[in-house]
């Protein structure tokens, strides 16, 4: 990802990105609602490694794991601690939280 050389940088750019058009949950309050399937497969496609989920009181919830380290770009829409049980995730289930329109989106936001 051109500019991109660490989490904090990339976390700056997905707070930009992130728009109703990535996800229908989005609001100016709370831009990474809704966000966590489309997000992780762009950071999977990024950076590689997998997709993680675990489960919360408003459904699953996507996250990644790269080079051993969780990365969860997309925590700051809940009010409360979640719980990270880690399950392993796929693509296709990422996908089928979100839509191709909505990733497409994010990634042009993106630049990728």
């Amino acid at each position: 990802m051109r500019g991109i050389t660490n989490p904090g940088d990339l976390f700056d750019r997905l707070k930009q990105a992130w728009s109703p058009e990535s996800s229908l949950s989005w609001s100016a309050e709370n831009p990474a609602k809704g966000q966590c399937s489309v997000t992780a497969l762009v950071i999977q496609d990024a950076f590689g490694g997998d997709i993680l989920k675990t489960y919360t009181r408003g459904g699953t919830h996507f996250y990644n794991l790269v080079d051993g380290v969780k990365w969860d770009m997309t925590v700051s829409q809940f009010d409360r601690p979640i719980p990270f049980a880690d399950m392993p995730s796929s693509r296709e289930e990422a996908m089928a939280d979100t839509s191709p329109a909505q990733y497409e989106a994010l990634k042009a936001r993106l630049s990728l």
